[in-house]
Order: C-alpha cells, then sequence, then structure tokens
C-alpha cells in the first residue's frame, strides 16, 4: 500500500504557460464494503491471465481492482466510448489485435469478457514496460494505470512539466500526479483512477494473490 506520500517533499513549483499545479486534492469515492458476485466468475480468468503474461511477478488484486474500477465487474459495460469489463475503446480494440495479433486477433473484441481481460492485462503490461524509471514499483504503477486511463502522451507532457518545475519526475505520487496540462475535468478523473485503485480497492482482493 501506498501513504499519501512515500516521504516528505516540497510543494511542487509551476511554471506558465500553462497553468498548473498544485490542484485541490482528489477526493476518492468511498470503499466498497465487498467484492461484487459478478468478479468471482472471472476470478481464475484473470489469475490465469497474469500469471501467463507476468509471471508471478505482480499480484493479481492490482488486475482486479482495475477491471472492478473500470466496469464493477460487467462484461456488458458500455460508455460513450468504451465497453468492456476493461472498458476498451474501439481505437484501443483494434491497436492491441494489431500489435498482439496471436493473443489479441481473433475478432472477438472488448466485449467478449475473456478478451477483454486478456487485452487488460497485456496493455498494462505494454505500459508498464515504459515505466522503468520510476522511483518503485508503486510509483511505476502509478504511471501505468495512468497511461491506461488517460493516455501515455498527456502523462509523458505532465512529466517533463514536472522535471522542468524541479519536481522529481521518477514519482507519481506526490510528484508528477500535482501537474496538469490537460482540462481540469479529465486531470481529476485521471488523477483520481490510481489512487482509488491501489489504495481503496486493491485490499478487497489481496486475497486474490
Amino acid at each position: 500500500m501506498v501513504s499519501a506520500c512515500d516521504a516528505p517533499q516540497p510543494p511542487p513549483k509551476p511554471v506558465a504557460p500553462p497553468p498548473v499545479p498544485k490542484a485541490a486534492p482528489v477526493r476518492a469515492a468511498p470503499a466498497p464494503s465487498r467484492i461484487p458476485q459478478a468478479a468471482l466468475r472471472w476470478q481464475r480468468t484473470l489469475t490465469r491471465e497474469v500469471r501467463l503474461y507476468w509471471g508471478l511477478s505482480q499480484p493479481v488484486a492490482i488486475f482486479a481492482a482495475q477491471i472492478h474500477q473500470e466496469s464493477t465487474w460487467r462484461p456488458d459495460a458500455r460508455s460513450s466510448h468504451a465497453a468492456g469489463l476493461g472498458q476498451q475503446t474501439l481505437v484501443t480494440e483494434k491497436w492491441l489485435a494489431e500489435i498482439f495479433p496471436a493473443d489479441l486477433g481473433d475478432g472477438k473484441g472488448a466485449l467478449d469478457p475473456h478478451w477483454s481481460i486478456r487485452a487488460l492485462v497485456m496493455y498494462d503490461r505494454k505500459l508498464w514496460s515504459g515505466r522503468q524509471s520510476a522511483a518503485s514499483d508503486e510509483h511505476r504503477w502509478g504511471f501505468t494505470l495512468a497511461d491506461y486511463n488517460g493516455g501515455s502522451g498527456w502523462v509523458n507532457k505532465e512529466t517533463l512539466l514536472a522535471r522542468r518545475s524541479g519536481a522529481d519526475a521518477t514519482r507519481w505520487f506526490c510528484g508528477v500526479e500535482h501537474y496538469r496540462v490537460r482540462g481540469q475535468a479529465a486531470w481529476t478523473e485521471n488523477r483520481a483512477y490510481p489512487a482509488r485503485i491501489l489504495r481503496t480497492l486493491r485490499p478487497l482482493y489481496e486475497a486474490w494473490g
């Protein structure tokens, strides 16, 4: 688990343009009291996929918490631009099928729950591989989950801004998370995403391994 800050940090020094930090703290949604019953149906599938593509290096609980955040374990979940357990967009769905044809190129897509679980696990792995400079695994997961939710391009721009402002750009929590170059609403959602998965939802699933 990560605390609000791993160690005392000086407040970030924003530069302009664009107008940036420090924004008001993001309030996490209330913690659910239990795992949804629907999650139990997919526990073995998720565990198998995590072990297949990650080995024993990462806890299944993080991926379970991410699916909980994305869809509350509803395979038919839809938003205005995404669908399935992992809420992949149509663009991401096609892109993943192209870069992982042997694993995701079967044409099933995000509304197939097995495909969506595998896509989430594999996409996380790809994003994780690009965050090797993070200060620790917890910070690396912060970057990875922010990438999944809002796109690596935005996170990279905010990382650059943090570095130019004198902050430790290897830290997500109490570091890059405080810097903004995108719209306020999108930024607020993006910052809440890794915090809720790692701090609020992951504890529910720790028994999953």
